[in-house]
Formats: C-alpha cells, structure tokens, sequence
C-alpha cells in the first residue's frame, strides 16, 4: 500500500508511506540511519536494542511474530519520490491483544457485545516488549517532527485502508506523545517502576541514600537470597553459549507455562540474539551445586538497562529479588548506565529502589461511539494513575530530603 502525503520541513517535498510485510524488505541502512536503532550512530545513547533490525527480525524469522502468532509485520515505511527511507514505524496486524501489556481487552469485549469486530486490529509497538522507546522512527535532523507527523497520520492512512476497528501505538516516549494527539489519537498512561542512577559510584553509595530500616532491610534481603551457596554470573558477548541458552529457555518456559500458558518466544529466537547481538544481551545467572538454578535476560541501551525475562527451576527465598532487581542496579552502576527499567507493572520494586514512572500509549479509534466510551474511560484512568503514582512516590525508600 503507498499514501501520498506532502511534508515540509525546509521545502516542500513529495514523501509517501510504504507498508513492508516483512524487516527483510527494508534497506538496513536506512534502518540503522534511524535514531536509536543503531549503537554505532550519532547519538548512541539514545539506542534501544528493541528498535535494532537484528532484535526485530530474529522475532520475525524464528516464527514467533507472524500470521500464525497473530502478529502480521506491517511496517510503515515514510520514503521520498527517489525511494530514500525517511522515517518507519515497527508495525503489526493482529487478531487478539496478548504480548502487548496494555491492555484493551474490555474494550474489544465491550465492542464486540454491541455487534462490533474490534480484531483485527494495527499494533505499533515491540511484541512481548513492555519497554518504552521511540516509534516515530526517524534519522536525526531539521526534518523530524514534519516526518513524525507524516508517520502518524500514516498509520491511521494505514487503519483506514485495511477497514479496522482500530491503531495502537504503546510505550511511547513522552517527546512523541503530543504527534499523535494533534493526530486525532487518544492518550493513555501507566505506570512502571525504574531505578534511576545517580551517579554512584557503587552499591553501598545508593544504600545511602536510603533510610535506615529500608537499608537493613535489603542488605538482609540479600544476604539470605545467596544462602546455600548460590552464586551469581554476569554473561553477556560471546561468553554466552548455547548452553546458557539451553539452562535459561528451560526458566523462561517455566515462567511463561505458569503465567500465560504458552511462552511467546521459542528457542531459536535466542540463539538467533545470541549470534547477531551477543554485546547487547546480559545474562545473570544463579548456579548452586554445579547447576544453573535461575536466571534472568537483560538487554543492554546506550543508556539503559532493560530487565525481561526470569525463570528458575529452584526456589530460593529472594533469589528473585536478587537476580532481577539488585544485580540489575549492580552491573548498571558498574557500567555507568543512567537507569534500568524492569519491566512492566510491579509495586515490590519500591522498596528496592525502583520509582514510579509514568508511560504513555496514544490509541485511534474509528468508530466514533467506542470512540467517545474510550476516551470517558481514559479521562478518568488517567487520573487514577496520578494519583497513584503521587502516593507510591512518597512511600519510596530514600531519607526524607
């Protein structure tokens, strides 16, 4: 499908919206032009190694994004007349709303009871990722906002065309928030909880700035998570080997198998990271008796760390804790990384450093009925998460002032 659309961001130019079935069909270079989906680009602090085309096409190419999963690669390309690529945005046709972790499920019910079709529906988001990064992807320059715009309107270009109930765009950055609003998009928040580092130099500077019960407190915490001689490994580059990956696929089944059934990912996805982004993949690893027992996958930002998957096949009072959260501050500070984010959802992480943040989703709706039931819902959900988050900063375990 192409869409004409004029942009102007010096001079007027011809531009049009491309829709690519697969990340196969797209120039890689022009991808990696794209800011924060590159390390080696201008700015790579700014990457995010979701966005990175080897992370989006190992999803594509080991079959756990396709039409049989329920996600249906429709990336948005914005190109000029000559064919340059000036913008994308990671796309997907979809048939239900699991692996999105916001969720719009009353929403389909509740369309759905009154004679709607709310599947299929469009997706612009990472699948199985609840990670904020950007979606109006664009090479760095005078240009972007005008080619951001283009891309929004692109997608609703897009939803139009296909006849659906509806575009989702999630875990947007708040720069890029206000596109799709001007776009005719309805806004959303949530929440996560992130640490943040504050320059420390290690571990026991950021306990300092705790009170002093909730200091004792994780330092206890600790201590007991690592009895019966449990030690922990960080692996990340070429030190990973398919046997780490054997040991962590057998957690993150066992996690996946108890909390949705079926785990989205198989084994060839992360054989497949392994190969093509071993420097961006962090394994922490619990081994006890010569066994692996536990473990977690982190991906490793310009600037960030990103928490995922855990699994164990033992159970150790606060081994959960330690792996995912602790050792995560650990190698974060050890590597002068600004924040780590872990994950979606979760009020435990307060007491481990972990701050509310607010996260954002921008939402077209084409009916105009579900459309105002929705953005009812959104005025005061939205306010819910406020307020929330104003309660639960102020229970945070740093000293008063």
């Amino acid at each position: 499908m192409t869409v004409g659309h004029r942009v102007e961001p010096q001079e007027t130019t011809e531009i049009h919206i491309r829709v690519a079935d697969a990340m196969s069909g797209i120039d890689q270079g022009g991808w990696d032009r794209m800011e924060g989906t590159a390390r080696a680009c201008a700015g790579s602090v700014a990457y995010n190694p979701f966005l990175s085309r080897h992370f989006l096409t190992a999803l594509e190419e080991s079959g756990c994004v396709d039409a049989r999963t329920g996600w249906l690669p429709q990336h948005l390309l914005l190109e000029s007349a000559e064919g340059v690529l000036l913008g994308a945005m990671p796309c997907y046709l979809k048939s239900h709303s699991q692996g999105e972790y916001v969720f719009d499920h009353g929403w389909a019910d509740a369309f759905e009871r009154a004679g709607g079709r709310y599947y299929p529906k469009l997706q612009s988001s990472i699948p199985f990722t609840p990670a904020t990064g950007p979606r109006l992807l664009t090479p760095p320059g005078a240009g972007r906002p005008a080619a951001q715009d283009a891309l929004a309107k692109g997608l609703v270009a897009l939803a139009e065309r296909l006849g659906v109930s509806s575009a989702h765009v999630t875990f947007v950055p708040e720069l890029e928030i206000g596109h799709f609003e001007r776009n005719g998009y309805l806004r959303r928040t949530d929440q996560q909880f992130h640490f943040h580092n504050e320059g420390y130099g290690t571990y026991e500077d950021f306990l300092g700035t705790l009170a002093s019960r909730k200091r004792k407190a994780l330092r206890r915490e600790r201590r007991a998570a690592l009895d019966n001689d449990i030690e922990v490994e960080w692996l990340t580059g070429r030190a990973i080997t398919e046997a780490h990956w054997d040991a962590f696929y057998a957690f993150y089944r066992d996690t996946g198998g108890r909390k949705w059934g079926r785990p989205y990912l198989n084994r060839a996805f992360f054989s497949m990271i392994g190969e093509r982004m071993p420097e961006d993949v962090l394994l922490i690893m619990a081994r006890r008796a010569e066994r692996y027992v536990a473990g977690a996958i982190n991906f490793i930002g310009g600037d960030c760390l990103f928490g995922r998957h855990w699994g164990c096949i033992e159970d150790h009072p606060f081994l959960h804790f330690e792996i995912c959260y602790h050792q995560a501050i650990d190698f974060a500070i050890a590597h002068g990384l600004a924040r780590v984010e872990a994950g979606a959802q979760g009020e435990h992480k307060l007491a481990r450093g972990y701050l509310p943040v607010t996260t954002y989703s921008a939402h077209h709706i084409t009916h105009p009925g579900l459309r105002r039931a929705v953005a009812d819902y959104l005025d005061v959900e939205r306010e819910d998460v406020e307020r929330v988050g104003a309660i639960l900063s102020s229970h945070g375990p740093f000293r008063k002032g």
